[in-house]
């Protein structure tokens, strides 16, 4: 599915969270992987973590395939700076552009059964979520993403037999699990970036973007600065 080659390289990365990730894959591996873990050096950081990635890989960026995109939702600046990032790669080096849910990178990162509902912290009680069906080479919305408190999540429609994962979860254990949720601790070494070509290894009619210039992340609601100064 991927642009110049099915053996291209492809580039994938996300800053949604407080640990903005790289990935570069090549022939179906992970070629080399990086991180930042401080959130306030995403905007600045990105670019020159994947020049050290594309460097550790052994890979040309004129040599990229693809790029792979978490969308969100998340850290309203760090969404920005992915997309706005994205955007500029995908444009000057002429190669598809795949954008994905960050929270379904988080359940495809995630080593547990099969179905995951994934919790991004949004500060206090609130949270982003989703939930995902991943079976084999087949993943499967159950729950799209969403907005809104940890209760309204717990007291909701919480398909049979998910675990919990992500940061929201883990922040959020003693009152999942008190709910009778289970709860998967994140695994450090498999950053978003990775989930994100996880997700598209496993959900080949994922639709590329059509018209980059136009297209934005996937906030799911609005940013503070909107919500006071907006119509």
């Amino acid at each position: 599915m991927f642009g110049r080659s099915s053996e291209a390289a492809v580039l994938a990365f996300d800053t949604s969270g407080a640990v903005g990730s790289v990935a570069v894959q090549a022939q179906g591996r992970i070629l080399a992987h990086g991180v930042i873990t401080r959130r306030a050096e995403h905007a600045a950081g990105l670019l020159p973590l994947i020049d050290e990635v594309l460097s550790d890989a052994g890979v040309d960026l004129f040599a990229l395939g693809a790029i792979v995109v978490g969308q969100g939702p998340g850290s309203f600046t760090g969404v920005r700076v992915a997309a706005a990032t994205a955007k500029g790669l995908g444009r000057s080096l002429g190669v598809p552009l795949w954008a994905v849910s960050s929270l379904a990178a988080a359940a495809l990162a995630a080593d547990v059964g099969s179905i995951r509902y994934a919790l991004f912290d949004a500060r206090a009680e609130r949270v982003y979520g989703a939930c995902y069906s991943v079976e084999d080479n087949a993943v499967e919305t159950l729950v799209p993403p969403h907005a809104g408190d940890l209760r309204g999540v717990l007291v909701g429609d919480v398909p049979r037999g998910a675990t919990f994962v992500g940061d929201g979860s883990e922040k959020h254990r003693i009152a999942i699990e008190g709910a009778g949720f289970p709860v998967e601790a994140t695994d450090p070494d498999v950053p978003l970036a990775i989930g994100l070509l996880e997700f598209v290894r496993r959900a080949p009619d994922l639709l590329r973007v059509q018209d980059v210039s136009t297209w934005e992340p996937e906030y799911v609601r609005v940013s503070g600065a909107e919500r006071l100064w907006g119509p």
